[in-house]
């Protein structure tokens, strides 16, 4: 279902319009999603994980994305996890898993899978205070990577200007612009509570280093009938109908549902 309160919405700082919220079960709709070719949305959430990932340790799957229709999914294991994994589920329903062992220093946490628009690097992050993303071949889609799961070793990272916290999600709004929600309720880093953030890149990804630079876009938009800690989930951008999604996720007892808010670019 959708809200009515969009037009009363004002433009945030960042240059986006709310325009409408939705809701779904959070059991299989609160990490994360991602928007279908046709417009429709996939949701994923720890109820999403299939028996089999879960039986070999895989208890936690991020924001997923989509691309020339394949499903890119980001698992994450338990705390004494020494690699993370990258689902691709292909147009026909084949399922193909990569593996990245993780190198020196880095995190085990796998929150997202955000690809870029020419579909040959996908681009992920780790929990905590990050001065970077990991950039890694696209699976199955770029030539390099193994043509049915294998290892997927990292490529050249994004070094970004100043540091982010807690990022639950990216998605691509150009080839060198990235959408990201972070759950950071400090304010220590950004002037507003659970930030939405712009990255901007100096160049298109290209399996090189590249340095990206952060702005603040707006707050991710807390409102519930229930009181308490909130959590800032996964994000969006559909290109095609010039559509940002942000997902919230409520406190106690209203964590069951998952609010998906929706905006539009104010210019453009």
């Amino acid at each position: 279902m959708t809200g009515g309160a969009a037009s009363a919405a004002p433009a945030s700082p960042g240059g986006w319009q709310e325009t409408g919220t939705s809701y779904v079960n959070s059991l299989t709709g609160s990490q994360g999603l991602a928007s279908r070719a046709d417009g429709g949305l996939l949701h994923r959430g720890l109820g999403s994980i299939p028996l089999d990932l879960r039986a070999k340790g895989w208890g936690h799957i991020g924001d997923p994305d989509i691309a020339d229709g394949h499903t890119f999914d980001a698992y994450q294991g338990g705390d004494s996890a020494r690699s993370k994994m990258f689902a691709v589920t292909t147009p026909d329903g084949k399922r193909h898993l990569y593996e990245h062992r993780l190198d020196a220093g880095e995190k085990l946490n796998n929150s997202f899978a955000a690809v870029s628009p020419d579909a040959r690097w996908l681009v992920s992050g780790e929990w905590g205070d990050q001065h970077r993303l990991q950039v890694f071949p696209a699976p199955l889609l770029n030539p390099s990577t193994p043509p049915a799961g294998g290892a997927l070793p990292q490529a050249g990272q994004i070094t970004l200007d100043k540091p982010v916290r807690d990022i639950q999600g990216c998605d691509f709004a150009s080839a060198t612009r990235l959408v990201c929600a972070s759950n950071d309720a400090s304010k220590e880093l950004f002037p507003v509570d659970r930030p939405v953030l712009q990255v901007d890149l100096e160049r298109p990804l290209d399996g090189q280093p590249v340095t990206g630079r952060v702005t603040s876009l707006f707050a991710a938009p807390q409102r519930s009938v229930c009181s308490g800690t909130f959590e800032t989930e996964g994000v969006d951008y559909d290109a095609a109908r010039r559509t940002l999604r942000v997902e919230v996720v409520p406190p106690v007892p209203c964590l069951v549902t998952t609010a998906v808010y929706a905006y539009k670019p104010t210019t453009g």
